[in-house]
C-alpha cells in the first residue's frame, strides 16, 4: 500500500514538475536543437534578431494578456496595430506633422478602440469575442477606407498627382531602427513593457484587482468590486499596446503598411496562451506571454535558417501551442 501511496506521489510530482517547467523546457531543448543544426544560432547577431523580431508581438501580446486576465478575449488587436501603424505614417508623409503628434494621435485612437470594445461587452453586454470580432471588421474598414487601400511611404503619389509633402521622420524611425549601448531600441521598449507590466500586475491595487475580477466575475462583484471598471481599463489597455506595437512597427520598416497588424494577431494570441503555463501559474502573466513570444520566435527563426517553407511554419505554431496548452489545461480536467 506504501508503495503505490509512493507511486502515486511520484507521478504527482511529476506531473506537477512538467507543467511548472515544460514550457520552459521546450524553449530550452529548442534552442539546443537549432543552435546544433547550425552554428550561427546561437550567435550574437541572430539573437539580437530574435529579440528584435519578437519585440513587436510581445507588445500586441501584453495587450491580449490584459483582456484574457478580466476573463475576455480581445481580437482587435490586429486591426488596432493597422490603425496606429497608417495613422502614425500618414501624420507624417501626408500632414507633415512633428514625432509627438505622429506618436500621441495613435496612442488616443488606439484607446478610444479600446473604450468602444469595452462599452460592447461591458455595457451592451455582447459577448467578447463577438463583440471585439466586429471591431476587428469595422477597424480593418475604417483604416483601408482611411488610405484607399494603398501603404503609405515616403514621396508617394497622392490623389492631385503629385507627390506626398512629407516623409516618415528620422527621430520616429529611431523608434524602430534606432540602438542604444548597442541594444535595438524596440528590444528596450519590450523589456520595459514586460517589467512595467509584470509589476504592474503583482504589486499594485489596479493590477491584482484585475486578476479577481476574472478569476470569478459575480463572486468580485458581489464583494464590492467595480468590475465594470476594471474590465473597461483591461480592453483599453489591450488596444493601448496594440498601437503601441503599430508604432514601433511603423517605424522599423518605415511605411505605413495596411493590414500590418493581422499576420500579428494569431502570433500574439499564441504567446499569451504559452505564457499561462509558464511556471505553471496557469493564468496570463506577463513574463509567460515573453517567454511565450521567445518561443514562438526561436522556432520561426530556427526554422527559416533550415529553409523551411513559410506555409509549413505555421503547422509547427499550432502544434506548439496545442502542447503548451495541453501542459496547462490537461492537470485541470485529472483535478
Amino acid at each position: 500500500m506504501e508503495a503505490v501511496l509512493q507511486g502515486e506521489k511520484t507521478k504527482q510530482t511529476r506531473g506537477s514538475l512538467a507543467q511548472r517547467y515544460g514550457a520552459l523546457l521546450a524553449i530550452l531543448a529548442v534552442i539546443v536543437f537549432f543552435s546544433i543544426v547550425n552554428e550561427n544560432f546561437l550567435s550574437y547577431a541572430n539573437l539580437v534578431d530574435i529579440l528584435r523580431s519578437i519585440s513587436i508581438v510581445t507588445l500586441v501580446a501584453i495587450g491580449v494578456t490584459f483582456s484574457l486576465i478580466v476573463g475576455g478575449f480581445d481580437l482587435s488587436v490586429g486591426s488596432t496595430v493597422s490603425v496606429a501603424t497608417v495613422l502614425s505614417a500618414s501624420l507624417m508623409v501626408w500632414y507633415r506633422q512633428e514625432l509627438l503628434v505622429a506618436v500621441v494621435v495613435p496612442l488616443l485612437a488606439g484607446l478610444v478602440i479600446g473604450l468602444i470594445n469595452a462599452l460592447l461587452v461591458v455595457k451592451v453586454r455582447i459577448p467578447d469575442i463577438l463583440a471585439t470580432l466586429v471591431s476587428l471588421y469595422v477597424f480593418q474598414g475604417i483604416h483601408l477606407s482611411y488610405t484607399q487601400g494603398f501603404s503609405i511611404y515616403n514621396n508617394m503619389p497622392m490623389a492631385d498627382g503629385s507627390s506626398a509633402p512629407g516623409i516618415i521622420i528620422p527621430s520616429f524611425l529611431f523608434i524602430g531602427q534606432g540602438e542604444i549601448w548597442g541594444i535595438p531600441v524596440p528590444v528596450i521598449l519590450m523589456a520595459l513593457a514586460v517589467v512595467g507590466v509584470h509589476v504592474f500586475l503583482n504589486y499594485t491595487r489596479f493590477g491584482r484587482m484585475l486578476y479577481v475580477t476574472g478569476g470569478n466575475l459575480e463572486a468580485a462583484r458581489l464583494s464590492g468590486v467595480p468590475v465594470n471598471k476594471y474590465r473597461t481599463l483591461a480592453y483599453m489597455l489591450s488596444a493601448l499596446f496594440a498601437s503601441i506595437g503599430g508604432i514601433v512597427l511603423t517605424a522599423r520598416i518605415g511605411t505605413g503598411q495596411v493590414m500590418a497588424g493581422s499576420p500579428l494577431l494569431m502570433d500574439a494570441v499564441a504567446a499569451a496562451f504559452i505564457g499561462f503555463s509558464i511556471f505553471g501559474q496557469g493564468k496570463p502573466n506577463a513574463f509567460g506571454t515573453f517567454c511565450g513570444a521567445i518561443l514562438m520566435g526561436v522556432l520561426m527563426n530556427g526554422l527559416t535558417m533550415m529553409n523551411v517553407p513559410y506555409y509549413a511554419q505555421d503547422i509547427v505554431k499550432g502544434l506548439v501551442l496545442a502542447g503548451a496548452l495541453t501542459l496547462t489545461y490537461l492537470p485541470r480536467l485529472k483535478k
